[in-house]
């Protein structure tokens, strides 16, 4: 499974949006970069819409949604998220219900995974590598403080996909790299009502990261339809985004369709 590289001093990465192996892994699936893991997660493997699974293409930045904090009415939910993955490109779903117990994780994913699956995205669990694996979730997203990258692989196994919370720093993120981890998430850039955010990311962190490492990386915190651009534009592969998506004024399937028109616009801007 190829991972990170420094190409610091050598020619900028080249990601092609070209006919790509539907077999391959995470950075392909979901940034159209990377081939050839052994086993891939299931939902990886789902070609993108109205594109054959032997011609997958995708753009260079795509929107990477992640749950509310409470789903108090998961049958709602399911159909809420099916409206808003139906509405344009979604690469992953994080669900990410902090402190809330396994049984009612248990029951999200149930009703979740199905939906997501069925649209050829990805489930990744926050936090817990444990569950994530008991479940049979895509993915799983780990932080700082949570299991290191080494317990998180051993628990996933080597197709599962392990994205690192490495706030504004480029050594957490080469760290993480380096160990194999499958994404980076960068922030938070904008003031954001979904957590306590400890660090704040200057854009330009992107643009030097999308020149010299091959690991793909998530803008993540405060993400709006306003502001996204500007990250794609910058180099992030994936922007991750809560309320600006489920507390958009015209509803969920509004926002992911102003999301995707606003990344296609920033990509236009990217150097």
């Amino acid at each position: 499974m190829p991972h990170a590289e420094n190409r610091v001093g050598a020619e900028p990465k080249a990601k092609s949006v070209d006919c790509i192996d539907p077999g391959a892994i995470l950075a392909t699936a979901l940034s159209a970069y990377s081939q050839g893991a052994p086993s891939p997660p299931r939902a990886l493997t789902s070609p993108a819409v109205g594109v054959s699974a032997g011609a997958m293409r995708f753009p260079l930045c795509r929107l990477y949604l992640i749950t509310p904090p409470a789903l108090d009415d998961l049958a709602d939910f399911g159909r809420t998220l099916s409206g808003a993955l139906d509405a344009g490109d979604v690469a992953a779903l994080q669900l990410r219900l902090k402190d809330a117990p396994d049984d009612i994780i248990a029951a999200a994913v149930d009703v979740i995974f199905p939906i997501v699956e069925s649209r050829g995205a990805a489930l990744i669990l926050n936090d817990r590598p444990d569950l994530a694996a008991r479940l049979g979730c895509d993915g799983v997203h780990i932080g700082q403080t949570d299991a290191p990258y080494a317990e998180a692989r051993r628990l996933m196994g080597p197709g599962a996909m392990i994205g690192v919370t490495c706030h504004n720093s480029r050594d957490l993120a080469m760290e993480a790299a380096e160990q194999g981890a499958d994404y980076v998430a960068f922030g938070a850039f904008f003031d954001t009502t979904t957590k306590d955010a400890a660090t704040r990311a200057d854009p330009e962190i992107l643009n030097i990261w999308q020149e010299t490492m091959q690991t793909p990386c998530v803008a993540i915190g405060g993400i709006t339809v306003d502001n996204c651009g500007d990250l794609a534009a910058a180099g992030a592969d994936f922007v991750a985004v809560s309320a600006g998506v489920w507390a958009y004024a015209d509803g969920p399937t509004a926002a992911v369709k102003a999301f995707n028109a606003a990344i296609a616009e920033g990509l236009t801007r990217r150097a």
